[in-house]
């Protein structure tokens, strides 16, 4: 076949996916435009998941009528003023939203300028250009997007539910309002109003996108290194959630999800939160405009510092700080024997680079130095019988062989609390227990609709919501099994995860996630002492259970250690 050029429209399309993969990204591209103008107000409208209709209206500075043909050919902008691309001071910069948007679907820009006497029009049909007409309209703008990917049906037929691109449209619009607080937004879905926010400042902004109950618990922290400021709000450690969408980061007033900022925060965490639970940030990074690299891609998501390991211990140092753990000492738990008629031994933290010269002069006495108990090894139980709990996380046993057995606590639990909840569903209902006092969980309005949407099934799972007012949900019973369990945390953790999972998901298939979830709230947490008898108790249930090697997500609960094992670490196999 012989080369040919394509023909600018096919060119246009091609482009557009680049830009517009989903509705979410169309929807950022046109918020980002309308902070770009000076907006104090902005309002955003989703229809049919942004499929259907998508419309973003300012109160910014308006384009005037003579360059509406401009704003919507390819790489016309602006907003450079640096050629160089080395000092970008806004969110957009690479002249392609507009153009990419009427690429694949219809599009109408309506703006007025202020000095102008009437507001102008200009649509754009599948790449198709119409003249630009006198319309009635205020000073700012407002784009209307209709019908996006009928003109590219091949991105159009890999979207998801429209349920999960309006949730992709909230989740965006979220992200911009905490980066801009002191501009208004509201934003409506399929008629019904999501939010409407009121110019704030930070803190206020991040209750309101977060909720109050949590936004009174996080923690501001602030952290200055030479030109480099970050300030914000993180959760205490006893403080996450099931995934990392409440994690929200602002570099220079752009929202990101830059994999070394999120790496950095999840580094900062590492030693206070169980694996696979996340924190709650909302972080503002201001860095000069000659150290970062937003040209990277052209949903401008992702970021190049120049000096990336800088940007990063600064992170994690102030995280640290705020959590009360110095980031110059290693965290060595203390290695304790459990209380039950023998002794107890633990170990002091130690700092980094502890030398062997300070253990000279000890006067270690003769032979082994063991409790002044010990409980009787007995042969027949393969996990062993528990001798220490290491780092209030795990149990350490000795089997009658004289292999050592680690079990992680928490993993192994949760286990047997997911294999019971699954038997109790699979035999019927699992039963659930009223509260004395149902809980009121504040939420948003695509958390409710989703929650809503799966209550009679999650019913079936022993938790029993209802709709409760604007905002929130009302929590009449949890599990039996989790009758412990916090019932705000636990359906903020179920929204998550059928948030996560995507209603175009699988009912069956989500709620088996759910029901996973819920096995975590019941388990034993690291960190947590446990008696000798809670230990002997775990371990003598993992025996008689299917599947308890591993926990609900893959990862093992037990790990062994020969004595030839030991032998070998130490340098002793011959």
């Amino acid at each position: 076949m012989p080369i040919r050029r394509l023909d600018p429209t096919t060119i246009n399309r091609i482009a557009a996916g680049e830009v517009i993969e989903r509705p979410a990204a169309a929807v950022k591209e046109l918020v980002e435009n309308a902070l770009d103008a000076g907006a104090r107000r902005i309002g955003v409208t989703i229809e049919g998941g942004g499929i259907g209709r998508i419309e973003v209206t300012d109160d910014g500075h308006g384009i005037p009528e003579a360059e509406l043909p401009l704003a919507i050919e390819r790489h016309a902008t602006s907003k450079l003023t640096d050629e160089a691309l080395v000092r970008i001071a806004t969110l957009g910069f690479r002249g392609e939203a507009l153009p990419s948007i009427g690429a694949a679907g219809r599009l109408s820009v309506t703006s007025r300028p202020a000095g102008q006497d009437s507001a102008a029009r200009i649509v754009v049909d599948g790449g198709a250009v119409r003249e630009v007409e006198p319309v009635a309209g205020p000073v700012g703008t407002s784009v209307i997007v209709e019908d996006l990917f009928h003109a590219t049906p091949a991105r159009r037929k890999f979207l998801r539910s429209a349920g999960s691109e309006a949730a992709a449209c909230a989740d965006a619009v979220r992200h911009l309002a905490l980066a801009a607080p002191g501009v208004g937004f509201s934003l409506t879905i399929d008629g019904a109003t999501s939010f409407d926010l009121p110019p704030q400042d930070r803190r206020g902004r991040v209750a309101a996108i977060y909720g109050r109950g949590d936004a009174e618990k996080l923690l501001e922290i602030e952290a200055v290194r030479e030109e480099v400021v970050l300030r914000g709000f993180i959760s205490p450690a006893s403080l996450t959630r099931a995934t990392g969408r409440h994690q929200h980061m602002v570099v220079n007033g752009r929202p990101v999800r830059d994999p070394l900022l999120r790496m950095a925060l999840r580094l900062a965490y590492r030693e206070r939160i169980p694996a696979g639970r996340h924190p709650l940030a909302a972080l503002w990074l201001e860095i000069p405009p000659e150290m970062l690299d937003v040209n990277v891609h052209p949903a401008k998501a992702e970021l190049r510092f120049a000096a990336p390991e800088a940007v990063r211990s600064l992170m994690i140092g102030a995280v640290q700080r705020a959590l009360a753990i110095p980031a110059e000492l290693a965290v060595a738990p203390s290695v304790s024997l459990p209380r039950a008629g023998w002794a107890t031994a633990p170990m002091p933290r130690a700092a980094r680079g502890f030398a062997e010269a300070e253990l000279r002069g000890l006067d270690l006495p003769p032979g082994r130095v063991v409790p002044e108990v010990l409980p009787e090894v007995r042969p027949e139980y393969p996990l062993g019988t528990p001798i220490a709990q290491v780092f209030d996380t795990y149990i350490l046993a000795q089997s009658g062989d004289g292999t050592l057995v680690l079990v992680d606590q928490h993993a192994a639990h949760e286990r047997l609390t997911e294999i019971r909840l699954r038997a109790e569903r699979d035999s019927g209902v699992i039963p659930a227990q009223a509260l004395l006092a149902p809980a009121v969980v504040e939420l948003g309005a695509e958390d409710i609709a989703r929650l809503l949407g799966a209550a009679g099934r999650l019913a079936g799972l022993g938790l029993e919501i209802e709709a409760f007012g604007p905002g929130a949900v009302l929590v009449r019973a949890v599990p039996a099994a989790l009758m412990r369990a916090d019932p705000s945390g636990l359906v903020r953790d179920v929204a998550d995860t059928l948030a996560e999972s995507g209603t175009a998901t699988a009912l069956e298939v989500r709620l088996d996630a759910v029901l996973i979830r819920m096995a975590c709230h019941r388990s034993v947490r690291a960190g947590r002492r446990l008696a000798f008898a809670e230990m002997e108790a775990l371990l003598r249930a993992m025996e008689t259970t299917p599947l308890a090697q591993t926990c609900p997500h893959g990862r093992p609960t037990v790990l062994r250690l020969t004595q030839g094992d030991l032998e070998r670490m130490f340098g002793r196999a011959g």
